[in-house]
């Protein structure tokens, strides 16, 4: 069981994970072995609620495939274990992320007092700006 907040967890199943080569720099150690992580979550399969897996499907990710896959692939570090929490951090936080219900905002105007401050402040600072010119004897 992956535990992703107080109401959110995934089962094993839904999560499918493979030991893969990494890329890039690292000499023989890059070429031997199999450090990195390639994580595919599977959303339309997976044991979240329909909403959650159409916030998710929704999201506008481009790890997520047209089938409906998450991908991602771990590799920052030279350790499996170490890839392999990287990506289960990776997979919690945009699952948080996309899961987030934001709140609406409520449109406000200013009062009429704030606005008559504002204006009064204004006058003022262009009467000092108006006392900074050239003084004629």
């Amino acid at each position: 069981m992956i535990f992703i907040s107080n109401n959110i967890s995934l089962s094993d199943s839904d999560v499918e994970i493979s030991a893969i080569r990494a890329q890039g720099a690292g000499g023989q150690n890059v070429n031997k072995v199999s450090s990195a992580i390639h994580l595919r979550f599977d959303i339309k399969a997976s044991s979240l609620s329909d909403s959650q897996k159409q916030r998710l499907l929704d999201s506008k990710d481009s790890r997520i495939t047209k089938d409906g896959i998450f991908v991602l692939k771990a590799q920052q570090y030279r350790t499996q274990e170490r890839n392999k929490i990287d990506a289960f951090e990776r997979l919690k936080a945009f699952i948080v992320q996309a899961t987030q219900v934001t709140k609406v905002r409520k449109p406000t105007k200013p009062s009429k007092s704030a606005k008559r401050k504002r204006v009064d402040q204004k006058t003022q600072r262009g009467k000092l700006k108006a006392l900074r010119g050239k003084v004629d004897f």
